[in-house]
Formats: C-alpha cells, structure tokens, sequence
C-alpha cells in the first residue's frame, strides 16, 4: 500500500506541473477522455522513474553537496530537485514515454509544485500507525 501512495503522489505532482506550466508536458493529445487514455500509463511510468531517482540517486547528489547546501542555505536543494527532475525527463525520453522539461527554469518551479502537490497529498492521507 505504501507504493501505491508513493507512486500516486509523485503522479500527483507531475500531473499537476505538466497541466500549469508550459515547460513540462506529455506527448499525445491534449483534452478530452482520449488524454486521459493515452497518458495515465506513461504519467505512472514517469512517476516510478522520478521515484527511482529521489530514492537512489538524489540522497547521494546531497550528500556530496553537504557543504554547499549549507553554505547557500537549503537553496541549493532547490537546484539538486530541479536536475533530478530534468534527469527524469532524460530518462523518460530513452525509455520513448513522451515526457518533456523544456529547460532548467521550467524543472525549478515544476521540482516546487511537485512537492507542493505531494505535501498536500501527504498531508490529506490518513495518518500512519
């Protein structure tokens, strides 16, 4: 059940970045049930890659800025999610699911509504035991 949430969540916050900005989007059309259709599979598949990377890659990219994020206050935290949002992006396009961030301005303020979204959904979930 703690996957499903998980995965859920950063399909949330994707979702939500690919809808407000124009900088992230996905492929296939644009309104409609045939959007919904042709692009809850490849949201889910971005949302596992994204997961994947801030579970394995980004807590080693912070660990070695340490020191800089320190220096620069938490901002550098800032930069370190927008990348790994544009290496998300990087991997999507190898694996052909049609995710695009158009530059590192859009991955900053989409890295800033996906964890937005995924607070609120967090925050909205019952409590865990």
């Amino acid at each position: 059940m703690r996957f499903v949430t998980w995965l859920l969540t950063y399909a949330a916050g994707l979702a939500v970045a690919a809808q407000l900005l124009d900088g992230i989007r996905f492929d296939g059309p644009a309104t409609g049930q045939a959007e919904l259709q042709e692009k809850i599979l490849p949201l889910l598949l971005v949302a596992l890659i994204l997961g994947l990377v801030s579970t394995f890659i980004e807590p080693v990219i912070k660990l070695l800025s340490l020191p800089f994020i320190i220096l620069t206050l938490g901002f550098l935290l800032l930069v370190i999610n927008a990348l790994m949002l544009l290496l998300t992006a990087r991997l999507a396009d190898a694996f052909d699911l049609g995710f695009h961030v158009d530059g590192f301005w859009s991955a900053l303020v989409g890295a800033l509504i996906i964890t937005v979204v995924g607070w609120g959904v967090r925050t909205a979930l019952p409590a865990r035991d």
